[in-house]
């Protein structure tokens, strides 16, 4: 069986010289198979240099992998942050979120790490508020104001490919994973993968509800954009499904907006 394209996730560790020796020499290897993989890593490399030569401040907090973990059964509620990078978006401001959590080690064998499925787990969200320069972690339907800082983590659950979409009260549909169109992201597996950027709340009014659209098999973004620009026009749009192709799984998260 043909090993899938090497994901987002893993590249960016192997940029941030975060893997193993053993485990980067196994990713670099899949990287030169793929026509674009070593041009990928290259770009990403360029890329964090030239973040880190525009704001100096942030080259300690750079090196520090962003990861969210459920360890030892208990709950990851409250941990350190560092916040680096800010950059502007259409719907709201977005900065690099860097939490004080160690990555857990990679895992050693045969399977590729985002191939894995974990038995006994569905898909799922999780979402982190700043608070005092700490992550405190949201329950569904806990209360968020115009710009809190918040921080968007997927748990794949080994569902391969996804994607994050959210909908706001004011009907406003927005991508939050990938970056941009296309295919869906290839997911991680193994545990909460917190996304690369942390978003300002707008002052969108009512909610804020993220969903998170997971396949075994590449899909359209659109497929998942579509149906939330369809679901966000509806009265229901804070509790309703999308409606999408049998084969797709949803599950979402909703918070709701305060003054």
């Amino acid at each position: 069986m043909m090993e899938t394209r090497v994901p987002d996730w893993l590249l960016e560790r192997l940029a941030q010289g975060e893997l193993p020796d053993a485990e980067a020499a196994r990713v670099r290897g899949r990287l030169d198979t793929e026509a674009d993989g070593p041009a990928r890593l290259d770009a990403l490399i360029r890329a964090n240099e030239a973040i880190l030569a525009d704001h100096p401040a942030a080259l300690m907090g750079a090196s520090i992998r962003a990861r969210l973990r459920l360890r030892d059964g208990r709950e990851a509620r409250r941990r350190p942050l560092v916040w680096a990078v800010a950059a502007a978006s259409p719907i709201a401001a977005a900065v690099a979120l860097l939490l004080l959590i160690p990555a857990d080690p990679p895992a050693t064998g045969e399977a590729p790490l985002d191939e894995i499925r974990l038995k006994g787990m569905e898909p799922g969200l999780q979402i982190h508020r700043s608070r005092s320069g700490e992550a405190e972690v949201l329950p569904p339907g806990a209360e968020v104001r115009a710009h809190d800082l918040i921080q968007l983590s997927y748990t794949a659950a080994g569902r391969p490919y996804g994607a994050i979409v959210s909908i706001d009260g004011g009907g406003a549909v927005t991508l939050h994973h990938p970056a941009a169109g296309g295919s869906a992201a290839t997911l991680s597996a193994g545990g909460a993968v917190p996304l690369p950027r942390a978003y300002e709340l707008d002052d969108a009014p009512r909610f804020e509800r993220f969903i998170l659209i997971t396949s075994s098999a590449p899909f359209a973004v659109e497929t998942a954009l579509a149906a939330a620009r369809s679901l966000a026009a509806d009265p229901a749009a804070d509790r309703e499904p999308l409606q999408l192709p049998e084969e797709l799984e949803q599950t979402s998260i909703l918070v709701r907006k305060t003054p």
